[in-house]
């Protein structure tokens, strides 16, 4: 047995003492589109759980490097448009390995606006048969009345001309007073054709 930072105990083959709290993932609900224009959960978000983590599946557009977003609604999806502020760095490499790259990417970040936020854009994902995105986005606490809601996202994607694309956005819904209880997913243009998003609370 050993102990590390903070007093916990490790026991020895390495997992944590029985005695300390872990989390666990708890799967909510799960869409899968078929030519839908959006995916919308509006059910489900509460104070029960202090996060919820959405996990997209081989999410394939219908328009070619179409940027993939999401916005959150105080009212239950009957409005989405929260003012958000975020940053969105990424890094790229082609299936020729002649191009590669690091960016600070200001097209797919937001200054206090209502705007859809994007998860995968600049130069989206690609619409051949096989090409897709997946990833994952976690909200803290939307339920909280005193801050600011914090998010975090990574998003893998094949864009058009056969690059693999890393983004990666981080911000804020700047709403202190008023809970998160919807989210709607959707691309910049046309529909998501195929895919699956899956909704956990956090433990």
């Amino acid at each position: 047995m050993a102990v590390v930072s903070g007093g916990t105990t490790l026991i020895d083959n390495g997992a944590l003492d029985a005695g300390v709290p872990s989390g666990s993932l708890i799967l909510l609900s799960t869409q899968t589109a078929s030519a839908s224009a959006s995916i919308e959960f509006t059910s489900g978000i509460d104070s029960t759980y202090d996060s919820y983590i959405f996990k997209f599946i081989d999410i394939h557009p219908s328009v070619d490097d179409a940027g993939f977003a999401f916005q959150g609604s105080i009212n239950g999806g009957s409005s989405y448009g929260i003012t958000i502020t975020s940053t969105n760095f990424n890094a790229f490499h082609n299936e020729a390995d002649t191009s590669t790259g690091l960016n600070y990417n200001p097209s797919s970040d937001l200054a206090q606006s209502t705007s859809l936020q994007i998860l995968g854009g600049y130069n989206g994902t690609g619409n051949d048969n096989d090409q897709s995105l997946s990833g994952q986005l976690q909200i803290f606490n939307p339920s909280s009345t005193t801050y600011v809601k914090h998010f975090i996202a990574t998003t893998q994607f094949v864009i058009g001309i056969d690059y693999s694309k890393n983004d990666f956005t981080a911000g804020y819904f700047n709403d202190g007073a008023n809970d998160i209880n919807a989210f709607k997913f959707q691309f910049e243009t046309g529909n998501i054709d195929d895919g699956i998003i899956k909704m956990y609370g956090v433990k």
